[in-house]
């Protein structure tokens, strides 16, 4: 007996709601049922038949908004001159990287067009220039592009905008609509423009206008079904649905009867003159039979019934599960609390146990972050302490035989300023273990490890600074600039005699801006993985915090939005940005 009380306490709310929804399905089944016997089949059919055939102008209301869209944004790129020479005009490889973002800019104007739909752009120009805005559409090379029936077909009828469509391994069947782009005077065709939808997006423009039974198909001309609902038969050709289509559109009959799929149909259709397709409409007849009703019958029942309905659900509902939705509220807002935030314990007995249990989770979440934080930064203090001990061995063996020369020749001011410069420099690598540094502390290290490199290398290196003098006391992760001066030393200048380094620091909004850009002898775009070795060997002379560590740790440290960028060029030299927060001690 205990036992029984003590499950009818924990499953009361969800017994009351079960059994007040089971009166009030029975009661509306009921009732529908008794309507549904007095129904009469034909009335039903004609008013379905009217009520989708307005659902077909719907459909089709939303095919010509979709269809609009690509008429605005072909006319943009065919009125567009830039894109014109662009396309018809011959390209270099410096010409070409120009071209791609100038034409990624046009795409990007159009994309408002089709802020509803899912839809990729493909632009190829007579010249062989191609570039799309999402090549999962395309998958195929360019040469196959160039080559592809779709393309053949664009350049045969370039005046018309043609919707074809394509099959591909991973997407399925693409629905692409081509247009040629011409100059309006002369009418010579300079290139084409494509949007690709994918079937399955495709679909949505008329889904929410099917149910079982009330099927929706649209087919070409020779009857092959390109999209519909019914996915098993997208691919397929179907004459019979066709022509039928057909006859009903271009006829005076509203619909007509047929076989599809082996069962008895009625079959609406509206021709699509913008893609040259037809929407076709099918109705099981079985299915809608089984739900004939009379409108009359319905209503009145229904009214009563639905009305009486509410007024219960409304009132027992709002009594038994105000508490829960004020605890769902709650919840719901905790996040915008970063969860400091807790619940009212208030309610049913389920309600409180939610309430309580959530409060205990917030609590073990809190301890649990603070675990976490605090483990976080124990580890990036230790790796970062274990970094500063990796002076490589062959820098300090160097640089003391560059005192020892320095010293044998009588240079004793060089020697002595060398090894001032040396301890300056152990000093801040291995002395102070902050991780955080301010920018004028980085810079004397900085210009200590500079130094050195000068008087074992000579001054065919030259080093600049420029930073902005109210950006001295703001912060900076400890050693981020010297491995991108120590690649342009030990690899920038394999090439060039000699060269440059320019440091710059300044401040742009509320973001601290270090560049270390060098006139050496750069990477091409394929090889910039190459720059600095993942392991480290010879070309890191000085400490074992690498290039490819930096954009870890300042992620690590202040988040993704910041971080380390890096642009070369063959023979161009390189320049690498550092993007910080603006931060003091």
């Amino acid at each position: 007996m205990n036992t029984l009380i003590e499950r009818l306490k924990y499953n009361g709310l969800f017994l009351k709601l079960f059994l007040l929804t089971f009166v009030i399905t029975i009661s509306v089944s009921v009732t529908i049922t008794m309507s549904t016997l007095r129904m009469s089949e034909r009335l039903f059919i004609d008013t379905f038949s009217i009520t989708n055939a307005k659902v077909i102008n719907q459909i089709k209301g939303n095919f010509e908004g979709y269809n609009y869209s690509i008429i605005r944004s072909a006319n943009h790129f065919q009125q567009n001159g830039t894109v014109r020479t662009i396309l018809s005009s011959e390209q270099t490889n410096r010409d070409l990287m120009n071209s791609y973002y100038v034409l990624n800019n046009q795409m990007e104007l159009v994309k408002p067009n089709f802020d509803r739909y899912d839809t990729g752009i493909m632009i190829t120009g007579k010249n062989g220039v191609t570039f799309s805005s999402d090549r999962s559409y395309w998958p195929f090379s360019d040469e196959v592009w160039l080559e592809h029936s779709v393309m053949r077909n664009t350049w045969t009828e370039p005046r018309w905008l043609q919707y074809q469509t394509y099959e591909t391994e991973n997407q399925g069947q693409i629905i692409v609509a081509s247009k040629g782009l011409m100059e309006r005077i002369s009418g010579n065709v300079y290139g084409t423009v494509h949007f690709a939808m994918n079937e399955e997006d495709f679909r949505k423009f008329y889904l929410t206008f099917t149910s079982p039974g009330n099927d929706v198909y649209v087919l070409d001309n020779n009857g092959h079904i390109v999209s519909s609902n019914i996915t098993e038969t997208i691919g397929h050709e179907n004459k019979e649905l066709v022509n039928a289509a057909k006859e009903v559109a271009n006829s005076s009959i509203d619909y007509t009867n047929m076989e599809v799929l082996g069962k008895e149909h009625i079959v609406l259709a509206e021709y699509l003159p913008f893609f040259d397709m037809y929407l076709v409409n099918t109705i099981n007849r079985d299915v809608v039979s089984a739900a004939v009703i009379d409108k009359r019958s319905i209503g009145l029942y229904s009214f009563g019934t639905v009305l009486l309905a509410l007024v219960i659900v409304f009132f027992i509902s709002r009594k038994l599960t105000n508490s829960l939705s004020s605890l769902v509220k709650q919840i719901g807002n905790a996040s915008k609390h970063d969860f400091d935030q807790y619940v009212t314990v208030t309610g049913a007995y389920e309600t409180r146990q939610i309430g309580i249990a959530f409060n205990s989770m917030l609590d073990e979440l809190h301890e649990y972050v603070e675990q976490v934080m605090a483990s976080q930064k124990k580890q990036r203090n230790a790796e970062l302490a274990a970094l500063q001990q990796q002076i490589n061995p062959h820098f300090l063996y160097n640089t003391l035989t560059s005192i020892k020369f320095l010293v044998q020749q009588g240079s004793k001011e060089e020697a002595a300023d060398t090894i001032h410069s040396l301890i300056s420099l152990l000093q801040n690598t291995i002395g102070n273990v902050d991780e955080i540094v301010t920018v004028e502390q980085e810079l004397e290290n900085l210009k200590n490890y500079v130094f050195i490199n000068q008087k074992r290398y000579g001054n065919r290196i030259k080093v600049h600074y420029f930073v902005a003098p109210d950006c001295i006391d703001y912060n900076v992760p400890k050693l981020i600039l010297q491995p991108f001066v120590e690649n342009a030393f030990f690899h920038g200048f394999n090439k060039k005699a000699s060269g440059s380094i320019h440091i710059m620091v300044w401040k742009e909004e509320e973001k601290l801006i270090c560049e270390v850009m060098d006139n050496g002898d750069g990477i091409a775009s394929e090889s910039k993985d190459k720059l600095v070795p993942r392991k480290k060997g010879r070309g890191q002379h000085f400490s074992g915090i690498g290039i490819n560590n930096v954009h870890e740790r300042v992620q690590l440290l202040y988040g993704e939005k910041y971080g380390v960028e890096l642009s070369s060029g063959d023979g161009e030299g390189t320049k690498v940005r550092i993007t910080l927060p603006v931060t003091k001690q």
